[in-house]
């Protein structure tokens, strides 16, 4: 389910081979479940937020690359458990966070890596549980569920258990779903 806060969003390429370009200028933006297949982003935010989801099955095998440019913003990235999150080419500038508290790398787990530069902001990484409950928590994941429960005709909790083991309750990615 592909989802902007605000449609002045861009999300396009510039030449760049498979590059999903986001912008947060004094906007939030949030990109939840299946919303891309690319591995490279270039993230410019400026008093913004931005929440990218990077647990979808549907980006392709292979490390993830993010450059980010913010100024007085926030970063949220959901990852799949076990990621591996290299932020060490970020150039930090002002006070700046890093907030990774919610799991460990695990060898063979998908490679994340960040550069750019952070000014006066926040790069916070969500893992597993606390990244599917960070994705819960959205207007977005909630209109996804009215629209699952309009689709679906769920009657019983039997229906959605149903609808959710055959991978039609959500859009939003639940690494936990059976494949």
């Amino acid at each position: 389910m592909p989802t902007d806060t605000f449609a002045s969003a861009q999300e396009t390429s510039f030449g760049l081979p498979d590059v999903t370009v986001i912008r947060a200028h004094k906007r939030s933006v949030r990109k939840l479940g299946h919303w891309t297949t690319s591995r490279r982003f270039d993230v410019r935010a400026s008093r913004g937020a931005v929440l990218l989801d990077l647990r979808s099955r549907g980006i392709p095998a292979g490390d993830i690359e993010i450059r980010l440019d913010v100024d007085h913003a926030m970063v949220k990235l959901l990852v799949p458990e076990g990621a591996t999150v290299d932020r060490d080419e970020v150039r930090r500038i002002g006070r700046c966070g890093d907030l990774d508290w919610s799991g460990t790398p695990a060898p063979g787990g998908r490679r994340i890596r960040i550069n750019g530069e952070m000014r006066s902001s926040e790069l916070r990484v969500n893992r597993g549980g606390i990244a599917i409950a960070a994705a819960m928590l959205t207007r977005e994941y909630l209109e996804d569920l009215r629209r699952a429960v309009r689709e679906s005709h769920a009657r019983s909790l039997q229906d959605v258990q149903r609808a959710y083991h055959e991978g039609r309750w959500t859009s939003i990615d639940d690494p936990g779903r059976p494949a």
